[in-house]
């Protein structure tokens, strides 16, 4: 399926096209060379394992997902889960894992929940997305620092404990070398526009490491030795029941994570762009990239927002720019990984110090907190639970609150009143009973509803009517037009006040009820409890036949003058006029 989607873009396809893409793929690849081993760094494993993975994944995703701009890769958001699978199940449990994650993103594909995952409310990305910020920018401070003996913890507090305990192990020749990336990585941008900062942050600062600081340092080769300039021999995950259960809960979080991650940079492309994408033969792209990856000693991968943009930026026209940007990898390493060994640690501590600077939604997190208090807590509460326990609670604490605050909102939209004709207007407009004080009828009662009627809202709708069926008016009206959705529960309620009016000798008419709340009516058979002639399209339908159902003799002793027959008919002429418009009424 995602290959057809990768030919048909191919359509007109010309010289121009692919120039375009091959500037863009490689502009893309170079910039992706000191990431992919900077974040494998930051979740506690070779960097070689971070180039597999931008390799296998860009080719996977550019070829089988649903977007033409889409690079996949590792990324920051993934570094928090994956250290502490690392640190706490091993590098090869962390590739089961991640296998594991690409499976269920397949079947999340295929089952087509693409579009679900999108709903996920933008407190809680803006939330963990910030507190991933935070974690990664801490857990790099110790290599921009040069410490020594520095032990990596999974809880934030005890990191940010063992930087200060090392503090004074801290090495003036890493840290200016990292202050000179950095320089780099903000410069260059200005300076030229279509060169990757951390890429020439990378060959200077291994330049002036060999040449002025050699061996005062920590580099890659010192702290993992030297990285292969070849891809590794295919080894399968060895997969065992045991395994599975222990690793379900993070292959679940890593497969979540990466279907949010992937598809919110395939609406960014898309709003760049002009495009559409797929998000469900996206989840399937990532799905197969998560499960070759770690064939080939890969990490987890998603879709790697800021490169993503950047592929836009440079021009490119299809997904043949991802493909490149794997090639040119792959080419970069085969020729000079021998001399990756000289990388300095603080320059690589440098960019994704950077990364995480850039990740953190500084100005949606001030926004959103201006905005709704509400969905400030649910913000700050997912941002502070992602730092300070881990990301699994942070996004289901983020979760369960914005569920509550969705609730809560929904249930301040509903409101029931009881309302009476005025009949200082010409169209006899139903206003608030307590706006005309003892004009309401004692025989027939009319509430507006409006609203939707679920399960949050209710059994507040339930305590409002109950309260008037007690004073045991003949007739209750109730106006349904303004309530777009009816759930079970709010069925079961309605439901009760039907049976407990019905048995106080009541009758109840509904006017103006949508089509929605209509079926589930219909199909729980509730509509034939109440009665199909009960139903009315109009307002002044239901008031007809309602005045046709109470006591007339009660009416020519009533000073309350409710409705406008009420003044100059008899019990006999009221008859013959609720006759009358029974007959217009709309049975359904």
């Amino acid at each position: 399926m995602g290959a057809h989607f990768f030919i048909d873009q191919f359509k007109g396809y010309n010289t121009s096209s692919f120039k375009k893409d091959l500037v863009a793929g490689t502009i893309v690849g170079i910039i992706a060379i000191p990431l992919g081993m900077a974040f494998a760094i930051a979740v506690g494993v070779k960097p070689e394992y971070g180039i597999y993975t931008t390799i296998i994944a860009g080719i996977v995703v550019a070829v089988f997902g649903g977007s033409r701009f889409q690079i996949a890769g590792p990324t920051g958001a993934f570094v928090p889960i994956l250290l502490g699978v690392t640190m706490q199940y091993g590098y090869e449990n962390l590739l089961i894992a991640g296998f594991m994650a690409g499976v269920m993103l397949l079947l999340m594909g295929l089952l087509r929940l693409g579009s679900y995952i999108k709903f996920i409310p933008r407190s809680v990305t803006i939330g963990f997305t910030s507190g991933i910020a935070v974690i990664i920018f801490t857990g790099q401070v110790g290599n921009f620092l040069g410490l020594k003996d520095l032990q990596s913890h999974e809880l934030f507090i005890h990191n940010v404990r063992e930087i200060a305990a090392q503090a004074h192990t801290w090495n003036p020749y890493a840290v200016i070398i990292a202050l000179i990336s950095l320089a780099l990585i903000l410069l260059t941008p200005r300076l030229f526009p279509k060169v990757p900062g951390s890429f020439i942050a990378i060959l200077v600062s291994t330049v002036l490491a060999v040449v002025f600081f050699d061996g005062k340092l920590a580099t890659i080769g010192s702290e993992f030795g030297g990285i292969p300039n070849t891809l590794p021999g295919i080894q399968m995950p060895q997969l065992t029941v045991d395994r599975i259960k222990m690793l379900i809960q993070p292959a679940f979080i890593i497969a979540a994570l990466g279907a949010v991650e992937s598809l919110l940079s395939c609406v960014v492309a898309d709003g760049m762009s002009g495009t559409r994408h797929d998000s469900n033969r996206e989840l399937i792209g990532q799905g197969l990239a998560n499960m070759v990856a770690p064939v080939f000693g890969g990490i987890p991968a998603t879709g790697a927002l800021a490169r993503t943009a950047t592929n836009v930026k440079s021009g490119a026209v299809t997904a043949l720019s991802g493909v490149i940007h794997s090639i040119v990898v792959l080419v970069v390493v085969m020729l000079f990984a021998p001399y990756a060994v000289h990388i300095p640690m603080s320059c690589l501590a440098a960019v994704l110090m950077l990364v995480a600077w850039n990740m953190n939604s500084k100005r949606e997190f001030v926004h959103i907190l201006k905005t709704s208090p509400g969905d400030g807590i649910v913000l700050v509460t997912t941002f502070l639970l992602t730092v300070f326990t881990n990301l699994t609670v942070a996004v289901q604490v983020g979760l369960l609150l914005s569920f509550v605050l969705f609730v809560k909102k929904m249930s301040d939209l509903h409101a029931v009143e009881k309302v009476v004709p005025d009949h200082g207007c010409e169209q006899r407009r139903l206003v608030a009973g307590e706006k005309v004080p003892g004009r309401d009828c004692p025989q027939i009662s009319i509430f507006t509803v409006e609203g939707p009627l679920f399960f949050g809202a209710a059994q507040l709708f339930e305590q409002r009517l109950m309260a008037i069926i007690n004073l045991k008016p003949k007739v209750l009206i109730l106006r349904l037009g303004g309530v777009p959705f009816l759930d079970a529960t709010g069925e079961n309620y309605l439901a009760s006040i039907v049976r407990h009016f019905q048995a106080h000798k009541g009758v109840l008419l509904v006017a103006g009820i949508q089509e929605q709340p209509l079926e589930i009516i219909r199909n729980s058979g509730l509509f034939e409890v109440i009665g199909p002639e009960n139903f009315f399209t109009h307002t002044h339908e239901a008031i007809a036949a309602a005045t046709e159902l109470i006591n007339h003799e009660q009416c020519k002793s009533c000073r309350r003058f409710a409705f406008q027959e009420c003044g100059g008919l008899s019990a006999e002429e009221l008859t013959v006029a609720s006759q009358t418009h029974r007959e217009v009424a709309l049975a359904p």
